[in-house]
């Protein structure tokens, strides 16, 4: 057998030694989990290794959670193959099920030992006996039918083995993850997150030459840099699963309002319908964020986002003041708490309080704000530009329910810049287009149905 400290790492080694029936990798993107796990597989069915006495591995069934992993899987076998010095009689794609049109790709080695690599689609793995071996299982569309299905695979013996980066914590995988952790299972677990892959190597191998831990530390902090989110960074890299649950806006709300910026975004000389502008006066990072809107009926389009970021006040008064000056804006919005109280108070005297509301942003207001916003972006009624940095602003707004069942809005600590600092200003620009004069206020019938509706979230 090749020997396997010449070709792996050090978690990767551990992962094959681990003879356990089923195995569970918890793990970070890209640190050679599926290499490893062909590697394993390939062995098994040269060997004909024996997990349950008199159950040798005659076949492997492989599914990922799309087809490119697959055929990757696929070409990580043949080249083991070549390694284990064995000779296959086909590499390529098969008939599985000519009357259902099962099909799928292949390894036929002459031993008589098949490798499979199937479909997302749990029927594939229906009257179908042998090793199972799940990839990215926290992303298959269906997890409950494919347990069902791929469960039955290795009851009379055969090694099951499920491997994933998380995706939230109402995935099926994150429940195999918690209960083995607390003994419930008794199945074998391995936590890889990229921090220990590059101490056991995995930046070492990526350069060709061993790194300094010097070097390690940037590359990891370049790494969650680039990521332009904590969740991410945790998700992807960490093995920390996100509960998107407690995030008030979730991804998939805000990507269904978001359109090309290049058409929405417009200069401000341009603009002819109503606007209406939100202002959150920045007291962290000098992040001050002007936002103004456009409304058509019942539909708010984002026209200008200004960033005003360590900018003098006296500049950002000058910003605000050109914006306030267009003869097509009916109403804005200012945070008046700290800082922002001063600039309030000068657009008050300089454009009217009919026109300027300022606006001190407390929990209360803040609560109240963050309903308005979210009532628009579940009646879609809202367009917003298909910026990175904004969709990571507005995703960073978390719901938390204290031990007194209090309602606090906390905001995640976020590779981004910002801290919810453009979520504000946009509520701000939607409170003043939905109201005319007086304090922040959501109607009650309005707010109760967007909190029965957050529970479905």
């Amino acid at each position: 057998m090749p020997q396997e400290s010449k070709y792996f790492l050090p978690y990767q080694v551990r992962w094959l030694k681990d003879c356990a029936r089923i195995k569970i990798w918890e793990k970070s993107r890209r640190i050679g989990a599926t290499y490893v796990q062909s590697f394993e597989d390939v062995r098994d069915i040269v060997e004909k290794r024996e997990y349950v006495k008199g159950r040798p591995i005659r076949k492997v069934y492989f599914t990922s959670a799309d087809e490119s992993a697959a055929r990757e899987y696929i070409d990580y076998c043949a080249q083991w193959a070549g390694v284990f010095n064995v000779v296959v009689s086909l590499v390529g794609e098969v008939v599985m099920d000519e009357e259902k049109d099962i099909k799928a790709l292949c390894i036929d080695f002459k031993n008589g030992g098949k490798i499979f690599a199937l479909t997302s689609n749990p029927k594939r793995f229906r009257s179908k006996g042998g090793k199972a071996v799940w990839d990215e299982a926290a992303w298959h569309d269906d997890q409950a039918a494919m347990w069902k299905a791929l469960r039955p695979t290795a009851m009379w013996g055969y090694p099951i083995r499920v491997l994933s980066t998380h995706h939230g914590k109402q995935s099926m995988f994150y429940g195999f993850v918690e209960d083995t952790k607390s003994g419930k299972t008794g199945w074998s677990l391995h936590t890889i997150p990229i921090q220990l892959a590059v101490a056991e190597g995995l930046l070492d191998k990526l350069m060709g030459r061993k790194t300094t831990e010097q070097e390690r530390q940037e590359w990891l902090e370049q790494e969650r840099r680039d990521c332009r989110s904590d969740d991410i960074w945790q998700e992807e890299y960490c093995c920390v699963p996100v509960d998107e649950s407690s995030a008030f806006l979730t991804y998939e709300m805000i990507m269904a309002c978001e359109r090309p910026a290049a058409q929405i975004m417009q200069e401000l000389e341009t603009i002819q319908g109503e606007m209406y502008l939100g202002m959150d006066v920045g007291r962290r990072k000098d992040l001050s964020i002007i936002w103004v809107v456009e409304k058509s009926g019942m539909f708010k389009t984002t026209r200008i986002i200004k960033t005003l970021e360590k900018m003098p006040f006296d500049k950002q008064r000058q910003e605000l003041f050109r914006i306030l000056a267009h003869p097509k804006l009916r109403r804005a919005c200012i945070d008046a708490t700290g800082l922002g109280m001063q600039l309030a108070e000068e657009a008050q005297q300089q454009f009217g309080k009919y026109r300027v509301e300022a606006i001190t942003i407390t929990n209360k207001v803040k609560e109240e704000i963050a309903y308005v916003t979210r009532i628009n972006f579940e009646d879609k009624s809202l367009h917003i530009p298909d910026d990175p940095k904004v969709r990571e602003d507005l995703h960073s707004l978390k719901r938390v329910v204290t031990t007194a069942g209090n309602i606090r809005f906390d905001v995640e600590k976020s590779a981004t810049d910002g801290h919810a600092d453009r979520f504000i200003a946009l509520g701000l620009a939607l409170h003043a287009a939905a109201s005319g004069s007086g304090q922040v206020a959501i109607v009650t019938g309005k707010r109760r149905e967007t909190l029965r509706n957050y529970d479905r979230y």
